[in-house]
């Protein structure tokens, strides 16, 4: 299941979806080259967009063939997507929610202050 959550800098919740959408071979068979955003989801990781981005995949969704999304997944992606172009240090988050688990794959290093990496 993919879920969207709105983010701020910091990690923070900012908004959350209600509806989430179900990974199939709709969502894996997309276009890459039409839909670059969409498209390039991975099935089993979180992707992270930043505004720039957002308004790109927003532009995407009226060009998505018929059935990929349902229509309150599709409402939600607009509505979430627009409050990031709309705010300021704001990241839309596309979480694939396994078992109810969420399965992160953001990994900060952690560098010595006296190391440069």
């Amino acid at each position: 299941m993919i879920d969207l959550q709105v983010r701020g800098e910091n990690g923070t919740i900012e908004a959350l979806a209600k509806h989430g959408v179900v990974w199939g071979p709709e969502l894996a068979d997309l276009d890459q080259s039409v839909l670059p955003m969409l498209g390039h989801l991975p099935p089993h990781a979180d992707t992270v967009f930043n505004h720039r981005q957002v308004s790109t995949l927003l532009e995407e969704v009226p060009r998505l063939p018929a059935g990929v999304l349902t229509d309150e997944f599709t409402r939600e992606l607009i509505e979430r997507g627009q409050a990031v172009v709309d705010g300021q240090g704001l990241y839309l988050w596309s979480l694939e929610l396994l078992t109810e688990c969420v399965v992160w794959t953001w990994l900060v290093p952690s560098w010595p202050e006296t190391e440069v990496p």
